[in-house]
């Protein structure tokens, strides 16, 4: 038995995402629901399916933002190519930089979908020493 004044810590690992609570906390699924719905299409919202069970809102959140990084680096490899002839060099690597930027961003955001998912299929994350 605990205080109720005692507070329980729960380990995410590394790349969980700052906005949703530890998996089981007061809230948790609220939280990791509104994270799920902002990284896919703002559609996403009006499908009561999607709201009724978080882990297929989960599923289709990862094969979407797959994509969106599919398309990224499939931008990014193509950009100085592209662009050669219809823009200065300057901006050819500032586009260049988007592109790596918003690559690192999708991965990170991957990353944490990946770890909402295993925790709503009731992985119990441990840290490793």
């Amino acid at each position: 038995m605990f205080d109720e004044d005692e507070v329980i810590r729960v380990y995410v690992p590394p790349g969980w995402p700052g906005s949703v609570r530890p998996p089981g906390s007061a809230g948790w699924l609220k939280s990791a629901e509104a994270y799920l719905l902002d990284v896919c299409p703002s559609e996403y919202r009006g499908y009561q399916v999607l709201r009724r069970h978080p882990v297929v809102l989960a599923k289709l959140a990862r094969e979407f933002v797959a994509s969106q990084l599919v398309a990224t680096r499939a931008g990014l490899s193509g950009v100085r190519t592209s662009l050669a002839g219809f823009v200065d060099a300057g901006t050819v690597d500032q586009a260049a930089s988007v592109l790596q930027q918003e690559e690192a961003r999708l991965t990170r955001v991957a990353r944490g979908v990946d770890l909402i998912d295993q925790a709503l299929r009731d992985a119990r994350f441990t840290p490793k020493l």
